[in-house]
């Protein structure tokens, strides 16, 4: 099973949801942060970012929160990954 199988089915999403992968593991601050919200406007509709980070984005939640992202934060053989959608 895929990381992208295994989140949407953790998030109770269609495993036919399309989604997108953002590597940030090796990116240094505040790339992981700029990166995720630059690319979130840019998704098709429907769309849910997969990123992978070496640590929970903290300064990341209130800024998904005040643009109406819903999100989930799961460790998963070693990285930590979180999916963001809009409903």
């Amino acid at each position: 099973m895929s990381i992208e199988e295994i989140i949407l089915n953790a998030i109770d999403l269609p495993e036919a949801t399309p989604t997108d992968q953002l590597d940030a593991r090796d990116l240094p601050p505040p790339h992981p942060l700029r990166d995720t919200l630059e690319r979130l406007p840019e998704l098709p509709e429907g769309t849910v970012l997969i990123q992978l980070n070496n640590r929970a984005p903290q300064h990341l939640y209130p800024r998904l929160d005040d643009r109406g992202y819903e999100y989930e934060t799961f460790e998963l053989e070693g990285d930590v990954v979180t999916a963001i959608w809009k409903e």
